[in-house]
């Protein structure tokens, strides 16, 4: 098959439909090994869709590669945990060994090697991707074998199956991932109460006229939304119920429909929960999102897969298909006229800013993945301009459970403003990490014991843009009236570096930043050179003092939530572990970060200046 007839045919099994273009310059890519100027062009024509479009969307996401790259690209998580298993040294010597330098393609193009972001490996690291399949647990050994498999140019599919093996590691289960979920249990609990609503609401004649047909059942289902006090697990925290609620009241055009998404876009550095629900409670995950389409009267949904779990795309579609043969999904969902609603899943490339639910949409549509400005808001102007309901994979679980057993035993776990459960990924310093689930309430201290960690300096939750807690905090607690969290809990012991733990986060910002604002643009690419220059010795109070200055400027000027939080780490690290920057300080007068003087002392030292120049320093003394 020529290049073309595999451009076509992947055109053609997407419907030529540009809303499509991520998925479509996906498999291309997979087939092609990267995206040319000819295929481009190729799609666009293809697509209808202006040349410079299809370029822009490409050019946009990490994992499509407009150049030539590796027949293997290996790219290893550059995440703090990664770094704190050596993942660096480990790179290190891949490099070495296949005598490359990071960042480039071998000259006989077969291999590059790169770091990327978080590839949500962190209770299993160091890690990496091998043509974006996630490789865990690399140690010394493991890289020798691997740079032997390359060199031989064995296909990744045929390397060891244990290499890509990943682990769950559930430490401690709650009603989440405790719970034995029989597929359709919670359809069933939330059509049956419906019916025992009419039912009583047809003994009162008022209360029936004021329901339009169809009706009672989306209302009951709301409520008990209502019941639950269910908030959304992605760190926000907005009430579910007003969310779905103003998406069923949002007036529809013609030809439109409601749209569900679960946003399982997890790129928070730490955070991995997600990937273990789509892994083993996927059924769960799939019915929590029916049941939001059955209380917005919605008919298509969509699952944002991101692109550092592209190994389970194939058992997702695997798991939607059984559903649909069960009378789960699609037409007439469990023998109900008019319940119609079906799963896509769309696979993401590389982009943390999809995981706002605004730029996730504008990928969807095929689209760069840049925040909208709102309002509008998506509930009543999302997916293609259709009222569109996002929450994210932990939050459309929990809502299965409120359907299945009701809203006021999801509301009798947890604390008062924080109902249920919720799902930590803890990493770092510790003895076990892994999953661990709690009622909302839990301090930092109980789990901190739980996972096995000693002597421990700090704790990061919810990531790099969430709270850094010193020692003397660890008695707060996880909900959303104290430590709002969207899963991160990543421990650093007495020997970590808190600078060098912030500034991991500050380079991680400067990748991630979608450039649409220039104060998040601009700003974290500051902050990343600031802390780059106080590493390398060249640092002053007055630098210090720009970085407080930065941060708030981000804080409120930035488009998006990337923006706004992008020096919370710095800031935090600032204020609770001073010293860590301040014995990195070179005097306490400005320093510039270039020093001319010593980059030219060496070809000075080549040419006999230096010694001239000492020569006539001491006659004009003498």
């Amino acid at each position: 098959m020529t290049e073309t007839d595999t451009i076509d045919a992947v055109l053609d099994r997407h419907r030529r439909d540009g809303t499509r273009l991520v998925q479509i310059l996906r498999e291309i890519q997979e087939q092609l090994n990267w995206l040319s100027p000819a295929t481009l062009t190729r799609v666009a024509e293809g697509i209808g869709w202006p040349r410079a479009m299809v370029s822009g969307t490409a050019s946009f996401y990490s994992f499509f590669h407009t150049r030539p790259r590796g027949k293997y690209c290996v790219l290893w998580s550059d995440n703090i945990t990664d770094r704190m298993l050596g993942n660096a040294e480990l790179m290190d010597a891949m490099c070495k060994k296949l005598w490359l330098e990071p960042g480039r393609v071998s000259e006989d193009g077969l291999v590059s090697v790169n770091t990327t972001s978080c590839t949500g490996m962190c209770d299993q690291g160091p890690a990496l991707l091998v043509n974006y399949r996630a490789v865990t647990g690399m140690t010394t050994a493991r890289l020798g074998e691997m740079v032997g498999l390359i060199r031989e140019q064995k296909p990744v599919a045929e390397w060891p199956a244990e290499w890509f093996k990943v682990e769950d590691n559930v430490r401690r289960a709650g009603i989440l991932l405790g719970g034995d979920f029989v597929p359709g249990s919670a359809l069933k609990a939330a059509l049956s109460r419906a019916t025992a609503y009419a039912t009583e609401a047809s003994n009162f004649r008022s209360v029936k006229e004021s329901l339009p047909a169809g009706m009672a059942g989306p209302l009951t289902m709301l409520d008990e939304m209502g019941k639950s006090r269910l908030r959304g697990r992605g760190g926000a925290g907005f009430s579910t119920r007003m969310k779905w609620e103003a998406c069923r009241n949002a007036p529809l055009k013609a030809g439109h429909t409601r749209i569900v998404v679960c946003n399982a876009d997890e790129g928070e550095p730490g955070t991995f929960k997600d990937r273990v629900l789509l892994t083993s409670h996927a059924d769960l995950v799939a019915e929590g999102m029916t049941v939001a389409a059955y209380a917005i009267g919605a008919t298509r949904g969509f699952i944002y897969l991101r692109g550092e779990y592209r190994y389970l795309l194939e058992p997702l579609e695997h798991a939607l298909a059984r559903r649909r043969e069960a009378g789960l999904l699609g037409r007439s969902i469990l023998g109900t006229q008019g319940f119609d609603f079906d799963i896509e899943i769309h696979l993401g490339a590389g982009a943390y800013v999809c995981g706002e639910e605004s730029a996730l949409i504008e990928s969807l549509e095929g689209k760069p993945g840049r925040p909208r400005i709102r309002p509008p808001f998506p509930v009543t102007n999302g997916y293609l301009d259709q009222p569109t309901v996002v929450n994210n994979v932990e939050t459309f679980a929990s809502a299965a459970l409120v359907a299945l057993h009701g809203g006021e035993w999801f509301a009798a776990h947890g604390t008062e403003k924080s109902s249920g459960s919720k799902i930590l990924s803890v990493s770092g310093d510790c003895e076990r990490p892994g999953l661990y689930e709690y009622p909302f309430g839990v301090t930092v201290r109980q789990v901190l014991e739980d996972c096995g960690a000693t002597d421990t300096q700090a704790v990061q939750i919810s990531g790099p843009s969430g709270i850094c807690v010193a020692a003397e905090e660890f008695g707060r607690r996880i909900a959303f009236e104290d430590l709002a969290t969207a899963g991160a809990f990543m421990v650093f012991d007495e020997s970590r570096d808190m600078f060098g733990v912030a500034r991991n986060f500050a380079h991680f910002f400067a990748h991630e930043s979608c450039g649409f604002c220039t104060p998040c643009r601009v700003g974290t690419t500051l902050v990343r050179n600031l802390m780059d220059k106080i590493a390398r010795g060249h640092g002053s109070p007055y630098d210090i003092n720009e970085l407080f200055k930065l941060h708030r400027v981000m804080q409120g000027a930035s488009h998006c939530g990337l923006g706004n939080s992008a020096c919370n780490p710095v800031f935090d690290t600032l204020n609770k572990f001073r010293p860590a920057y301040e014995r990195r300080l070179k005097s306490l007068d400005y320093e510039p970060a270039f020093d001319l003087d010593a980059a030219l002392s060496q070809a000075r030292q080549m040419t006999g200046r230096d010694d001239a120049a000492a020569h006539l320093t001491n006659e004009a003394e003498a």
